[in-house]
């Protein structure tokens, strides 16, 4: 446990930091969700929609530092390769 008023401090804000960061990350899930079920239905203007918002939900969270800048690109380039495939 914090004892010192700046460690409390600290464990204050990694609370705070913590449900802001696992917000975005639960937004970029849900958006890559809806490309992928847009896909699975074989709705290509619809996972081409998705996939534009997508992108911009993933490209933030990558320069806040929640994602990784690879691994972004992976899931980016996977989808796309399946929009294009349809």
């Amino acid at each position: 446990m914090a004892n010192s008023a700046g460690s409390k401090k600290r464990a204050r804000q990694a609370v705070k930091r913590n449900k802001h960061n696992s917000r975005i990350r639960a937004r970029v899930r849900t958006f890559i969700k809806k490309v992928a079920y847009a896909l699975d239905a074989g709705n290509k203007e619809e996972a081409q929609g998705g996939f534009a918002k997508m992108q911009k939900e993933i490209d933030q969270a990558v320069s806040k530092g929640l994602i990784n800048k690879s691994q972004a690109a992976r899931k980016k380039s996977r989808l796309n390769a399946q929009i294009k495939a349809l």
